[in-house]
């Protein structure tokens, strides 16, 4: 007898590239060449990860390998099309000082000789991203007249000061500005960025999706 909880027997399994190694995928599927820089760990589920990014002739000269961090798994449970569980295996805690240097000093290097046309932050909030990353990574691509574009998340809101492109959803928007705005006061929307996001925080262009 099994506790009142589903029960699914496995028919296939696929391993997919997920979260910013997907917007990588988006990136490269209309035409540019993205260089995908992440941290994953020294574990089993990292010759997997390699061996998708492979696959899909994406470049791993941006990945850091980090022993104390694991290599995030997202395994979703899907029964008639209809997601049953998701099951997360990650490690969500800031970088070590020791690799927030060693991946810092990875991107610089890239920005500095890899011909490189604009940059992405897609934060997803799990700690790779550190507000002294954000910042030092920001200075040097501004000194090299490369754009940025930031898809924020709460922890760093304000740390992606002077970016050229700046897309929250709205709740990450209200939430990061700690403001009660209503989605349909566009007005009020208008007035609280151009506060906060353009004066502020130097921020050119704010695409705030509803």
């Amino acid at each position: 007898p099994e506790a009142p909880v589903p029960i699914v027997s496995i028919h296939n399994q696929e391993r997919r590239l997920g979260g910013a190694a997907n917007v990588a995928l988006n990136i490269k599927a209309m035409g540019a060449t993205p260089i995908l820089c992440a941290v994953i760990g020294d574990d089993d589920r990292k010759e997997d990860f390699i061996d998708l990014l492979t696959e899909e002739n994406l470049s791993d000269i941006g990945i850091l390998i980090d022993p104390s961090r694991l290599t995030t798994v997202k395994t979703r449970i899907i029964s008639d099309r209809q997601q049953l569980l998701r099951v997360d295996e990650e490690i969500d805690n800031m970088l070590l000082p020791e690799t927030e240097h060693s991946f810092n000093q990875q991107i610089s290097d890239l920005l500095k000789t890899g011909n490189i046309d604009a940059v992405i932050f897609q934060d997803y909030d799990k700690g790779t991203l550190t507000p002294t990353l954000i910042r030092s990574v920001v200075k040097i691509a501004r000194k090299s007249g490369i754009p940025v574009l930031a898809d924020p998340k709460h922890r760093n809101f304000f740390e992606y000061e002077k970016v050229k492109l700046f897309k929250p959803n709205f709740r990450e928007f209200i939430r990061g500005i700690n403001v009660k705005i209503a989605k349909s006061d566009y007005g009020k929307i208008y007035d609280v960025v151009k506060t906060y996001l353009h004066t502020q925080q130097g921020i050119e262009i704010v695409m705030i999706t509803l």
